[in-house]
C-alpha cells in the first residue's frame, strides 16, 4: 500500500471517543445533553434567510461565483471593518471572501508555509489552527497559553532558543477553548514583536462579537502598522449564527492576502453565490441581532456557571467566546480529560469535550460550549450533582 504523508502526520482523533458514546447512548433511547461541540444552534435571523431565498430563486446566482467573493460582498466587508473597527481594508487588495473560517485558515497555511517552516500556536488551542500548519507540511511549535499566564513572556521564552526562527503565528483571542481574552496594548506589543522576529501574524477572529460583562475585543488591525506582517480572519458563523452557511473572510496584508487569492483560484469557485449575497445583508443590514445572539450566550453562561458553582464545581465566568473552560475537579483530576469526559457521559447523559483534544497542556481540563438552552442546562446540573457533589464530599471525608 502506499503511504500518504500528510494523512500519516494527523493524530487519531480524540473526540471521536466521545462520540461514539452518544451516539451508542442515542440509539438506546436515552438524552443526551450535548455540550461537546462548538455547533451554534440559535436560527439565523430572518432577514439573513429571507434574502437567501429571493437570491436563490434567481437562476444566475447558481452559475460558478468567483473565488475571491463578489465585489459587493468584499465592499461590505471593507465597511464593516471602518464601522466596527475605524480600520481601512481596500477591498480590492486586502480582502478575500472564504468558504467558513477553517477553509480560510487551512488554505492560507497552505499558500504561505514552505516545508519545514516553523508554524507556533498557543497550547491548548482549537485543532485546525495546529493541523492547517501539519497539512502544509510545516512544523508546529506549541506556545503555552493560559489564565493568568503572560503569553507573550511565553512567546518569547520558546522562540529566543530557536533557529532559524519561525515563520507564523496563528492565534485567536477571545481564545478557544481557554476563553482568555486580551486588550489593544497586548495587540501592540504582538504587532512590535512581530516586527523585529519577522513572523508573520494569523488572527482567528471568529468570536469578535461574543463577548460578555462590557468587554469589547479589539481586533488586531486596530494597531498602526499590523497590516505589514498579519492578517485577520472573520465567520459569520457565531455573530450570525451561520455556521452551516460556511462563509466568512480574511483581511490585512494584502501580500498575504494576494497568496490566498492566488492558491484559492486554483482550488475552489468561491461560495455559493446567493450565500454571499445574504452575507452582505447580515454585514450591512440591521445588528440588534447580533445583541441578541450575544445575550442568549451570557444567560447560558451564567446559568451553567452559576448552576456548577452550586453543586460544587466551582468555574470561571468567560468575558468572551461561546464556551466555559471549566477545571476538572480534584476528586476527579487523575482520570485525565478523557476518561472524566466519558465517566460523566455514561453516569449522567451529559457530554463535555475532553481538554487533551485541544492540546496536552489542555488535559486538566473539559469545555463545554453553550448550545443548549438553559432549561437542558439546568437539566444537566441536575445530572451532574450526584456524581460531583459525590466525588466532592468523597475527597472531603477521606
Amino acid at each position: 500500500m502506499h503511504e500518504f504523508q500528510r494523512i500519516t502526520r494527523l493524530p487519531p482523533y480524540v473526540f471521536a471517543a466521545v462520540d461514539e458514546l452518544k451516539l451508542a447512548a442515542r440509539q438506546r433511547g436515552e438524552d443526551v445533553i450535548d455540550f461537546g461541540m462548538g455547533n451554534p444552534d440559535l436560527a439565523t435571523p430572518p432577514h439573513i434567510v429571507e434574502k437567501l431565498v429571493e437570491a436563490a430563486s434567481n437562476p444566475r446566482n447558481h452559475r460558478y461565483s468567483a473565488s475571491r467573493g463578489i465585489t459587493k460582498l468584499r465592499k461590505a466587508i471593507s465597511d464593516w471593518y471602518g464601522r466596527r473597527f475605524d480600520v481601512v481594508i481596500d477591498p480590492d487588495r486586502e480582502a478575500i471572501v472564504t468558504i467558513g473560517a477553517k477553509e480560510g485558515i487551512s488554505h492560507l497555511c497552505l499558500a504561505i508555509t514552505n516545508p519545514g517552516d516553523l508554524v507556533m500556536v498557543p497550547s491548548p488551542t482549537y485543532p485546525i489552527h495546529t493541523y492547517a500548519g501539519v497539512l502544509a507540511n510545516g512544523n508546529v511549535i506549541h506556545v503555552p497559553l493560559a489564565q493568568g499566564d503572560d503569553f507573550l513572556d511565553n512567546l518569547m521564552n520558546v522562540i529566543r532558543p530557536i533557529w532559524p526562527r519561525p515563520k507564523i503565528l496563528l492565534l485567536s483571542f477571545p481564545h478557544n477553548p481557554t476563553t482568555v481574552c486580551v486588550d489593544l496594548p497586548f495587540f501592540e506589543k504582538l504587532v512590535a514583536f512581530a516586527k523585529e522576529n519577522d513572523l508573520i501574524l494569523v488572527h482567528d477572529f471568529a468570536y469578535a462579537d461574543l463577548c460578555f460583562d462590557g468587554y469589547q475585543p479589539p481586533s488586531m488591525l486596530e494597531v498602526p502598522g499590523a497590516k505589514d506582517v498579519g492578517v485577520e480572519l472573520f465567520s459569520l458563523s457565531k455573530s450570525y449564527s451561520m455556521p452551516g452557511w460556511r462563509i466568512g473572510f480574511v483581511v490585512g496584508n494584502p501580500q498575504i492576502v494576494g497568496a490566498l487569492r492566488r492558491i484559492k483560484s486554483y482550488l475552489d469557485y468561491g461560495a455559493f453565490q446567493p450565500i454571499q449575497i445574504a452575507s452582505i445583508i447580515a454585514l450591512n443590514g440591521p445588528q440588534d441581532c447580533v445583541d441578541s445572539i450575544r445575550q442568549t450566550y451570557q444567560n447560558r453562561r451564567d446559568t451553567l456557571c452559576e448552576g456548577l458553582g452550586r453543586i460544587g464545581w466551582p468555574v470561571r465566568k468567560p468575558q468572551g467566546t461561546m464556551f466555559v473552560w471549566a477545571e476538572i475537579p480534584d476528586a476527579f483530576k487523575e482520570m485525565g480529560s478523557l476518561k472524566f469526559a466519558t465517566y460523566l457521559l455514561k453516569e449522567t447523559n451529559v457530554a463535555v469535550a475532553p481538554g487533551i483534544g485541544f492540546g496536552d497542556l489542555g488535559d486538566g481540563y473539559v469545555r463545554f460550549a453553550l448550545v443548549e438552552n438553559e432549561h437542558r442546562i439546568r437539566q444537566a446540573i441536575r445530572n451532574l450533582r450526584p456524581v460531583i457533589g459525590g466525588g466532592v464530599a468523597n475527597r472531603a471525608a477521606g
